[in-house]
């Protein structure tokens, strides 16, 4: 074979490698590694891409929702995930990622209502719950009058299996205090990794309990403390982004 030939034959599958690799599909799959490695605004490129390719892709704008999100954009996150719902009217009840990100966004009402709507989908969720909770005592001016309604109108949880889900529930009810999901989450762990899991939760949602209370100082090391009990999870990601928008109001 010549080398022209061969030089030839190289160029075109360079371009035949290069045309598969851009294909949303493959787009979508680059993007996905790159987020589990961490590399946010690398994973928004992809996306971006891939949606600029076919705009009506509703995994896509997910998927950016997600991205963007975790890259602390948070405006760009819910509208991401407002296209997505778009494109997907039967995925709006499962959208509490949307729900999150409209807490973050200052939209507490809508914030409120996506937590109503997937409690449809999902009934035994105390994280689901809580956020409800949340967006509801933001969304009063008056801040005890918020926190007294959130109690009030408490989506109804009886069984949520994951320690301590139930004690975390039970505080939001007003019927423990932080110390006793701190002790229900260090009580017997059977490993290592799940004590490391219970206490992200249970410093997260402690955390999140007495911002809305008014106690920024004890929501502060809560939310870091949760924070450095890193897991493979989403919401370590939620904590994350909630850690860094203290440490820059300091």
């Amino acid at each position: 074979m010549s080398r022209l030939c061969l030089t030839g034959g190289l160029f075109l599958l360079s371009v035949a490698v290069t045309a598969f690799a851009d294909e949303p599909e493959q787009l979508l799959q680059q993007a996905t590694e790159a987020g589990q490695r961490g590399e946010h605004e690398r994973s928004l490129r992809l996306l971006t891409r891939a949606i600029d390719q076919d705009g009506k892709l509703a995994i896509a704008w997910y998927l950016r929702g997600r991205e963007n999100f975790r890259a602390g954009h948070v405006d760009p996150s819910v509208a991401d995930f407002d296209r997505y719902v778009e494109l997907d009217p039967l995925a709006e009840n499962r959208q509490w990622e949307r729900g999150i990100s409209y807490y973050y966004a200052g939209q507490f009402a809508k914030g409120a209502k996506q937590f109503e709507d997937y409690q449809k989908f999902h009934d035994q969720d105390v994280e689901n719950s809580v956020w409800r909770y949340l967006c509801v005592a933001r969304s009063n001016s008056d801040q005890a009058a918020g926190v007294e309604k959130a109690k009030a109108t408490l989506l109804p949880i009886t069984s949520d299996p994951r320690v301590p889900m139930m004690e975390i529930y039970a505080l939001y009810q007003g019927k423990l205090k932080p110390a006793d999901v701190l002790a229900a989450a260090e009580k017997n762990p059977p490993n290592r990794e799940l004590l490391n899991q219970r206490l992200f939760y249970a410093h997260l949602y402690v955390g999140l309990w007495y911002e809305v209370a008014g106690n920024g100082a004890e929501a502060k090391k809560h939310i870091l403390e949760a924070e450095s009990h890193k897991i493979a999870h989403y919401m370590w990601d939620v904590a994350h982004v909630h850690a860094d928008r203290l440490r820059e109001a300091k």
